[in-house]
């Protein structure tokens, strides 16, 4: 395939470079049943048969009120590269239980997705409930290999990203949060994965090195106390000089640092016999090694030496970025930390001290924050581990996949348990707006309605309770699908990564602040037309068996 190819949207070329794809994506990536199900059909003569699947979930995680959705890109990568490979074919030859014939196997070998198209709503566009995030249309044996693989790259994708924002608006866009997880992450994949989605949630940077070369996220890391430890004493230092900025003439960083720390004893109240000489040599080791990026790992004990390090590099012309608290009582730490640099600015006449970063480590979560938001912490940036990639308060979204129409006949899932009953048919997704911007509802129609008018009412009806009703009058009506894929192409131009994480923040907007909140938030309405909820309820009658008494 050429590096660009022409895409089916008005004739415009689709830049293929940045698609680079996961190679362990691909259609064996998917479970067995699939595959079995696929000669059921084969056999079953069913290779024309024409489908519609929706994916969509049925909770919004978190207790929350909202979805982000996100993976998008690597489905669309997924189809473009759609394809069995020759040992794909023999290994399922393998595999497969005995008497399946030769001839599906050449079927499985000659499948592509030109035939399948695929309509979604943008990435990094909030969801709800029910309303379908990707709605699959083609062959049906194509269309359900696709299932597993397309859950896959949808289900942990949004699930980290609506955990990424709700971090976000807990933090406050003023505080910076950097992704910290890669050695706690469900394995290299799902490091990978916390990566980029945490940025497209939010989040600020990584400390993941080859998220940053794949993604173009920033990149950010101090040192971990190993680095500390590794140093017992100051006679260990086996480099001192370091190069004036401005001068370029070699000076002696310890020598300047012992100065200031016997000044900032007397200042900060703390014997330098409480401070540990083998910190200062680390920390003077590491200022020579970045004197324009030194961030330091401290305790309270380490303020001293890290505010004589950072003072002997001003006397060099470096400026130091500040320190990562990784223990204790952080919000009683940063206020300490922030009170010693800005005595510390005024007493040596140095204002940028006053603007150290102070970063915070230490198995954060959202609660975490909300605490020492009431607490008044003076942090300025957050680093996030466990909590964020492992999604420790909901491991799974709980996507799902199912067959809304056969053969341009509408097919209907029943369950005792009504959450759990499907919505048939070909459906249109509408999102409508009150005067004042927000979003209001989201409306499913049969694609046969036409599309609600701003200014018109609509009655919109709760999709199996009879009596919740209520019309609406939009000022302003979104249709959330666009066709992604269609005849072998891509067919929208695919915004970057940081179009997507722009996207995220303004989607998060249209919504009011009580469906956001972090306590009992307000549900987000969703809603189906009265013709597709008579259709519904019509269908429902004829599938449902009728009981005997006796």
């Amino acid at each position: 395939m050429n590096d660009r190819e022409l895409g089916c949207a008005g004739g415009q070329f689709m830049d293929r470079g940045r698609m680079n794809q996961n190679g362990v994506v691909q259609p064996l990536l998917t479970d067995l049943y699939q595959i079995t199900m696929a000669y059921a059909y084969w056999k079953s003569e069913k290779t024309d048969d024409t489908a519609v699947f929706d994916l969509f979930f049925r909770n919004n995680p978190f207790h929350g009120e909202f979805t982000i959705f996100a993976g998008l890109e690597e489905c669309l990568k997924f189809l473009d590269s759609f394809h069995y490979s020759q040992s794909d074919i023999e290994y399922l030859k393998q595999t497969l239980p005995e008497g399946i014939e030769h001839e599906f196997f050449e079927y499985l070998g000659n499948l592509t997705a030109r035939d399948v198209t695929l309509y979604a709503i943008d990435e990094g566009t909030v969801a709800f409930p029910r309303v379908p995030i990707i709605k699959i249309e083609g062959p049906l044996i194509i269309v359900q290999l696709l299932e597993t693989t397309l859950l896959t790259l949808v289900n942990y994708a949004s699930l980290m990203a609506t955990n990424a924002a709700r971090y976000r608006m807990v933090a406050g866009k003023h505080v910076k949060l950097l992704e910290f997880g890669l050695r706690r992450a469900q394995g290299p994949d799902g490091g990978l994965s916390a990566s980029k989605y945490s940025y497209t949630g939010g989040f600020d940077g990584t400390s993941n090195v080859l998220a940053g070369k794949l993604f173009n996220i920033p990149v950010k890391g101090t040192h971990a106390h190993a680095y500390i430890t590794s140093f017992s004493s100051i006679g260990e230092l086996k480099t001192r000089l370091i190069k004036h900025k401005q001068t370029g003439i070699m000076e002696d960083l310890l020598e300047h640092a012992v100065k200031h720390r016997a000044l900032l004893s007397h200042l900060l109240d703390v014997s330098t016999e409480e401070s540990s000489e083998g910190e200062l040599a680390a920390m003077v080791s590491y200022a020579i090694a970045f004197p324009d990026g030194f961030m330091a790992l401290v305790d309270t004990s380490g303020l001293l030496n890290f505010s004589a390090v950072a003072l002997a590099l001003n006397d060099l012309g470096y400026h130091a970025l500040g320190i990562r608290i990784d223990s204790g009582d952080l919000a009683y730490l940063s206020c300490l930390a922030r009170e010693t640099f800005e005595k510390v600015a005024e007493r040596f006449k140095v204002p940028w001290f006053n603007k150290l970063t102070i970063v915070a480590s230490n198995d954060i979560n959202e609660d975490t924050i909300l605490s020492l938001n009431e607490q008044g912490h003076k942090i300025d940036c957050f680093g996030i581990g466990t909590h964020l990639v492992t999604c420790q308060r909901q491991p799974a979204l709980g996507c799902v996949y199912k067959l809304v129409e056969i053969n341009g006949q509408p097919r209907i899932k029943l369950s005792q348990d009504v959450e759990k009953v499907t919505m048939p048919g070909n459906k249109n997704a509408y999102r409508l707006y009150s005067a004042d911007g927000h979003a209001l509802i989201d409306l499913l129609q049969k694609v046969s309605e036409p599309p609600p008018a701003v200014g018109q009412k609509v009655l919109c009806r709760h999709p199996f309770q009879e009596s919740k009703r209520a019309y609406v009058i939009p000022s302003h009506v979104e249709s959330l699908y666009k066709v992604y894929w269609k005849a072998g192409k891509i067919c929208q131009q695919l915004p970057t990564l940081e179009q997507v994480r722009e996207k995220v923040q303004i989607s998060l907007k249209t919504l009011r602040n009580d469906h956001k909140r972090t306590l009992n938030p307000t549900p987000y309405k969703v809603a189906v037309s009265d013709n597709l909820y008579n259709f519904i309820h019509d269908l429902w009658l004829q599938n449902a068996p009728i009981g005997e008494l006796s």
